[in-house]
């Protein structure tokens, strides 16, 4: 995922009582296809952390922020900006490649994890990394990873 950046200009929306921009390009096809995507970037100079989802192709395709990021940043309704975006955290790209394999192996563990915040993927590949020097326990946290992306568990076990 070298050239995960995304810059581009647009205006600023009212969406409820936010705001919003519209994307120029789909997240699956620069991303990778996900049920969410966590992203971070800035619009002009201010910092911004976001997830992209939706039930359509529509609502995914829009970065929307609080009024009270709004308010914050200063940003003027019908304002043109430009925004930098990027995938948040650790992608599969960037896993070790027993973990990306064992990924590869369960979609449905692979997907819950593409679309983890990122602090719990860090959570979960920090565990799994404090075994660097017993390759068995390694082995079976890889597993016991794996079993729980599968049944929909966020964080990693308390040890």
């Amino acid at each position: 995922m070298a050239d995960a950046k995304r810059r581009f200009e647009a205006v600023v929306e009212r969406v409820g009582k936010g705001v919003a921009v519209d994307l120029p390009f789909d997240p699956d096809e620069a991303w990778g296809a996900k049920p969410r995507h966590p992203v971070a970037g800035t619009i002009d100079v201010h910092r911004v952390r976001a997830v992209l989802d939706g039930d359509d192709a529509a609502a995914r395709r829009r970065l929307t922020l609080g009024a009270a990021w709004q308010r914050d940043c200063g940003l003027e309704l019908g304002a043109k900006v430009t925004v930098v975006l990027w995938p948040e955290g650790p992608q599969r790209d960037d896993l070790a490649p027993d973990l990306a394999a064992a990924l590869d192996a369960s979609p449905a563990a692979g997907a819950f994890f593409d679309g983890l915040a990122q602090f719990y993927r860090k959570g979960y590949l920090t565990w799994i990394d404090g075994t660097k020097k017993r390759p068995d326990v390694r082995a079976e946290r890889i597993a016991t990873v794996v079993a729980l992306l599968e049944k929909g568990v966020k964080q990693r076990p308390k040890t």
